[in-house]
């Protein structure tokens, strides 16, 4: 149940506002996840006006408000901002529903006796959020203004004392940019016209505009007005091109693409899934419209690009490192298979492969990437000879070679195409794997046998990571080895291969560009569901090596975000629900039976003084699964009989102690997620927990992967400072080592060192970190740098039609200078194929979004209109575009004839035309049409909108 749902019932069963308060305080306290106290107050505020659609004006929910604020749950700040950015939505459009939640406002306002700034505004809020909230607040004034009056219920009267208050709160509008003044300049414009404003409204309005008015000056107006008129002229003069590049360069879609292929490595659509990454490539190549030259060329200098840019000022950085893996030992895969994909477009084998070979120049000559790569430092291998050779060459020599290798240019045009480089460069392992008598492949396999070293291990790993041209080989074996013995339940070599993934950080990067990691999850799952310790002969080592598969799904599911993805062994499905709720307390008494046996053995086993310790016949009765479920369990019993002094200290540190052995260790992720849910729930007062967990914390046997994984949940529960009411309830306990273990397994410096933590400020929201993604993605496009933006996890910060909001109100701005920039990253957003679970955006936007937009866009200027109408009818003609040729691709790449999108394209269009048609009555929504229907390119690739336009 959620606090919407509660609130609804509470309401329909008639109960009193006292009763329901206190039944949303029961929720809260027994569901300490929901969230943080922002969070909380959100949620409440929202369950109650939802239900305003359905009762408009009805004096219990008015009631339910009053009841909450009155009591401190919900505070007048964030029910102002969810009431205010509630009341844009039509279904609230009541004038009694919102007359009577302004006064809610009021009045506790007056009431409170309190200053505007700390009664409706809190201490500190940024001009920016305040802005925006006087935005909210514009807007409802121009509701009122368009509802039909009433002596009853005077909502001009109400709305306009409401902004008079927070227009009294600003007081330096210096720091806001021209863009930002500009658009609250238009809108205090367009409310001074209307002739029903109140004198003490207007004279407040004027002076808020007059301050914006001296911010943004004659000459900034002026050059604005210029700026819009000259941005649509451009964009009417390119016609058809609206659809694709229009370029022969586009470094922000390339940039884009690469960028998302290095974020999702892991995952669907990622480097190292690479029949659906060459689809993604094969899909650019068709929407760009460029010869296959140019293609390569932009292609290539984008990843040298995002390489040079990754680098900082002190040297590489992991980022860098994972980089130059992906352009050296990556792409050339990736450009080979797609070379052979690309040819069904009608351009020969031999063409291709000419065109790759011309677009070489235009790479090497771009000295000013190559040199920023090279002075770095160089992390790839390399002989004797080329590293005496000049330090810019080193990057070049080993990506020709690279081609080389791969099939795509011959020697003779390594030689030719830059006479300067040295010709004699061969890869450092490669050398080494020839001397040997071996190939790559057989150069591992043999250096990685389960009788080599951890040590020799290790020292194979660091010189492998420093040679890119490897990569593909040693991701070839591990992968081979890691499927094969969780087939074949080779115990022994899968727990090798899984440590070494846990252990060394560049294995499982080198790993994830090359192979679908989400596939060697699915394997290890399966293997962890299968396995039967009654058939092993000695148990007490099988579940040791298990434990380190489990170890390896926990820490490679955190560490790529695929929480989320489908995992699948051939046909079978495997869910790995049980780690997410391995870190749950159950009540034995309502667990399943096989989960009270075992929780009854192992209790006698850990816990009992009489105990011998733990047998064989306990290993081989108990399934993974179970053992997993039930440790949290085992740890909250025992902590309770100890507190209840029903059991000594020394036997509770005695059980505790199997746990940190490699016998039991694999269960402890589990086991301190649930601690420190309970030390929070507690208030902080839990001695015995807090001592457990500094045991295993702490302990040199806990296992890396427990800690990392339990790291940022206790560098939340116990932050520096910690507040001093919850530093009171520790009293002598000292949370310094729980956070220095914390920080250690994240790679940051100790709390002591010169470099502290720097945490998000208070106020940050969400929604503004979305935003700022955003506004950085743009910047970086303006600047002609390489432009990131991780769409996944813009979506775990903010719902899908609040992120598109949000995109979409970030770039109607910036398209008002420059539309080519905005167009490419909405379309890149809205077609670039994600996991099978990710919402799809395109028909969200196309069918949710897109005509609040279209609607928005009537009540502009003229000027401002018809670039926004131009800005709109360019993403749906590009992005639809680029849906189409992603599907083209993904039937002839892959062979798959699925919707990646969400839904296919013709029926995408075809609402997308039926709608604009019924809905189509404002002036925007005819221009929309009009432009569409007006590009024949648009019009020849669907048919079907043009008939029913």
């Amino acid at each position: 149940m959620s606090l919407s749902e509660l609130t609804r019932n509470a309401f329909q069963s008639g109960i009193t506002s006292g009763k329901w308060l206190g039944l949303c305080k029961l929720f809260i306290s027994k569901n300490p996840s929901h969230g943080g106290a922002h969070s909380v107050e959100t949620d409440i505020s929202n369950s109650v006006l939802v239900l305003f659609r359905d009762y408009p004006g009805d004096p219990a929910l008015q009631a339910y408000l009053r009841r909450a604020i009155a009591d401190g749950v919900l505070s007048l700040p964030t029910f102002l901002t969810t009431f205010l950015s509630a009341a844009q939505s039509p279904d609230l459009h009541n004038l009694a529903t919102l007359d009577m939640l302004c006064r809610v406002v009021l009045d506790h306002h007056y009431a409170s006796g309190m200053p505007t700034i700390g009664s409706l505004v809190p201490y500190g809020e940024p001009t920016t959020r305040l802005l925006n909230t006087i935005q909210n607040s514009m807007a409802l004034l121009r509701t009122a203004f368009n509802l039909p009056m009433s002596h009853f219920h005077q909502l001009t009267t109400s709305a306009s004392e409401l902004l008079i208050l927070l227009l009294s709160c600003v007081t330096d509008v210096s720091q806001i940019s021209t863009t930002q003044a500009m658009m609250h300049f238009a809108d205090a414009n367009e409310i001074l016209q209307n002739a029903r404003l109140s004198p003490s409204m207007r004279q407040v309005l004027e002076s808020f505009a007059f301050s914006l008015s001296l911010l943004l000056g004659d000459d900034a107006k002026v050059a604005r007005e210029a700026q819009m008129m000259h941005t649509l002229q451009l964009a009417l003069g390119k016609g058809d091109t609206i659809l694709g590049s229009t370029s022969e360069t586009d470094i922000v879609t390339c940039t884009l693409v690469l960028n998302h292929l290095i974020f999702n490595r892991a995952s669907d659509f990622g480097s190292g899934d690479g029949p659906h990454a060459v689809a993604v490539l094969v899909s650019l190549l068709r929407w760009s419209s460029w010869a296959p030259a140019t293609f390569y060329s932009q292609l290539i200098i984008s990843a040298l690009t995002c390489l040079a840019q990754s680098i900082s000022p002190t040297g590489p950085t992991r980022a860098s490192s994972i980089w130059r893996a992906f352009t050296i030992g990556r792409l050339p895969h990736l450009l080979a298979m797609f070379q052979k994909s690309a040819q069904s477009e009608g351009v020969a084998e031999a063409d291709w492969h000419t065109a790759l070979q011309f677009s070489l120049p235009a790479v090497l000559h771009r000295t000013d990437l190559l040199e920023k790569i090279d002075n770095a430092g160089q992390n790839g291998g390399s002989d004797a000879a080329s590293e005496k050779s000049v330090i810019h060459h080193s990057f070049a020599s080993e990506f020709l070679y690279q081609l080389h290798h791969v099939g795509l240019v011959e020697q003779a045009v390594v030689a030719t195409v830059n006479p300067s480089l040295s010709n004699d460069f061969h890869p450092r392992m490669t050398s080494e794997a020839q001397e040997t008598g071996l190939d790559l492949p057989g150069y591992f396999e043999v250096k990685l046998s389960p009788d080599a070293s951890p040590e020799d291990i290790e020292v194979l790993l660091f010189r492998a990571w420093r040679d890119p041209c490897c990569h593909a080989a040693f991701a070839e074996v591990v992968a081979k080895r890691f499927t094969s013995s969780s087939k074949n339940t080779d115990t022994e070599t899968l727990s090798l291969v899984c440590k070494m993934l846990c252990k060394h950080e560049m294995a499982l990067d080198m790993l994830s560009l090359h192979a679908k990691i989400t596939d060697l999850v699915a394997h290890a799952l399966a293997f962890v569901e299968d396995y039967d310790c009654e058939t092993v002969g000695d148990p007490q080592t099988a579940v040791t090596h298990l434990g380190d598969v489990v170890l390896f799904v926990e820490a490679t599911i955190a560490r790529f975000n695929l929480a989320t993805q489908s995992f699948r062994v051939g046909t079978r499905q495997l869910n790995p629900e049980f780690l997410r709720t391995a870190g749950l307390r159950h009540r034995i008494d309502e667990s399943k039976e096989e989960d009270i046996s075992a929780f009854n053995s192992w209790t006698k086993a850990l816990f009992d003084p009489g105990s011998e310790g733990i047998e064989d016949t306990i290993l081989r009765a108990t399934r993974p699964k179970v053992l997993l479920r039930i440790a949290p369990t085992l740890f909250s019993h025992a902590i309770a009989q100890c507190m209840e002094r029903k059991m000594d200290k020394e036997v509770l540190n005695n059980g505790i102690s199997y746990f940190l052995g490699p016998l039991l260790n694999w269960t402890l992720a589990g086991v301190v997620r649930s601690l420190l849910s309970e030390v929070q729930r507690r208030g902080y007062k839990a001695p015995v927990h807090l001592e457990v967990l500094k045991t295993l914390l702490t302990s040199s046997s806990c296992p890396p992967a427990v800690l990392a994984l339990s790291a940022p949940h206790t560098l939340r529960i116990f932050p520096d400072p910690l507040p001093p009411y919850n530093q009171k309830a520790l009293k002598d306990f000292d949370p310094k080592p729980l956070r220095n273990a914390a920080r250690q397994a994240l790679g940051l410096p100790e709390e002591d060192s010169q470099a502290p933590l720097t945490m998000p400020a208070a106020h940050t929201h969400w929604t503004d970190q979305t935003r700022q993604l955003v506004t950085n993605a743009m910047a970086a496009a303006r600047a002609g740098r390489a432009v990131a933006l991780d769409v996944d996890r813009c979506l775990l910060l903010s719902p899908p039609t609040k992120f598109l909001d949000t995109l979409f109100n970030e770039l109607s701005l910036a398209a008002t200078m420059d539309m080519e920039s905005p167009r490419r990253l909405a379309t890149f957003v809205l077609t670039m194929p994600r996991t099978p679970r990710s919402p799809p955006l395109l028909p969200i936007f196309l069918h949710l979004v897109l005509p609040s937009l279209i609607a928005a866009a009537d009540e502009l200027s003229a000027t401002e209109q018809a670039i926004r109408v131009e800005f709109l009818a360019a993403v749906i003609s590009s992005s639809l575009t680029s849906a189409l040729h992603t599907e083209w691709a993904m039937l002839t790449t892959c062979g798959e004839e699925r919707y990646v999108l969400g839904q296919s394209v013709t029926s995408m269009s075809r609402r997308l035309a039926g709608d604009l048609r019924r809905r189509g009555t404002g002036a925007s929504g005819e221009m929309v049409m009009q432009r569409l229907a007006a590009t024949q390119s648009f019009v020849a690739n669907f048919p079907a909108f043009a008939a029913e336009v």
